[in-house]
């Protein structure tokens, strides 16, 4: 019998780091349930550019986090076999990029750049190539693992809004939502931006702010770039169906800077970079809304102030959740504390 047999967990919000929860606590044999406010995926994750992407500039408290990264997604494409993953690698490079710091990457001269990038118009004298990175759709694999959860006997109400908990001697015992009270032993808070608000009601205020950032997704031509490619001009990734997908800063909420706006920029800085580019139409151009700490690092553990209460806030979210649902399920269900998880803890910010 799985040690988390019978032990009632509920997981707020529904993106790809509640989805990995659900799913490795599931696979524990907790009686999990989900709930979300919205739609599967539709927060922040839905409008992710999806790069798992291990690299990082100058000193990472969680190196460990990321290292073990991508080791866990292989490990649950093997478990899951619709979560949809291209290992195609990617390519960077620009002064942003001059120091990044990632063990398995290498440092291509221009001729081994041409041969995995034959349609750059200007490549550089060198750029670092992290073979071993990749990407993947984001809603579509949230979508994976909750329907592998599921199968595992968790259950997931969306359109399904908290309200507040209840506690008992300064325990968590339930949670009221929209459609009812859910009673439980844990409550787990992954819901991105909303997070702080949450954690408010458990006597607990985090530093999360919405980091905005803008997606776009063109229709043009097939088989324009074969990695990930991130420089100063643009960052670009294809998928499978051909779409070619774009992640640009966000400027200001003035028309100039608005994501159409942006969106028509940046398929002109694409079609400067790029040969082969006869046509590039944007599809569709949004603003995401990332949960960023003060100090950059997640937040992951249980709340200081009230027992069974626990948050996972992440970013980069599609990067770290894999391993972080595993490690977390494992705290919260085997009591088995996690020192790449050390850097992360909540009670940094009391």
């Amino acid at each position: 019998m799985e040690h988390g047999a019978g032990k009632r967990i509920v997981v707020i919000g529904a993106g790809i780091v509640g989805a990995s929860l659900a799913y490795h606590l599931a696979g524990k044999g907790a009686d999990v349930t989900v709930i979300e406010a919205e739609d599967i995926a539709c927060g922040a994750t839905g409008r992710s550019f999806g790069w798992i992407n291990a690299t990082c500039a100058g000193p990472d408290p969680i190196a460990q986090l990321r290292g073990a990264a991508i080791n866990e997604y292989h490990r649950l494409e093997t478990e899951v076999p619709s979560l949809k993953i291209r290992w195609t690698g990617a390519l960077s490079y620009g002064a942003s990029t001059d120091d990044l710091a990632h063990d398995s990457a290498t440092l291509l001269s221009r001729a081994e750049i041409l041969t995995r990038e034959p349609n750059l118009k200007h490549p550089p004298l060198q750029a670092h190539f992290a073979a071993d990175e990749g990407a993947l759709e984001p809603a579509q694999a949230t979508h994976a693992l909750i329907t592998a959860a599921e199968s595992l006997g968790a259950r997931v109400l969306t359109q399904t809004r908290l309200l507040g908990f209840t506690i008992s001697d300064a325990q968590v015992t339930g949670v009221e939502t929209t459609t009812g009270s859910i009673a439980c032993d844990t409550v787990v808070i992954a819901a991105g931006t909303s997070t702080p608000l949450l954690t408010a009601l458990l006597n607990t205020s985090l530093p999360i702010e919405a980091a905005p950032v803008i997606l776009i997704r063109y229709k043009t031509q097939a088989n324009l770039v074969r990695s990930i490619i991130s420089n100063p001009a643009m960052e670009v990734r294809q998928s499978a169906d051909g779409t070619l997908l774009a992640a640009e800063d966000y400027l200001d909420d003035t028309a100039q800077n608005s994501p159409q706006a942006i969106a028509l920029r940046s398929a002109k800085a694409i079609q400067q970079e790029l040969h082969g580019v006869t046509s590039i139409k944007p599809e569709s151009a949004c603003i995401g809304r990332k949960p960023v700490t003060a100090d950059g690092l997640p937040i992951v553990g249980f709340l200081p102030n009230v027992t069974g209460s626990y948050v996972c806030s992440i970013h980069p979210g599609v990067t770290l959740a894999a391993i972080v649902g595993r490690l977390a399920s494992e705290e919260i269900i085997d009591g088995q504390s996690s020192t790449a998880l050390a850097p992360c803890r909540p009670q940094r910010f009391r």
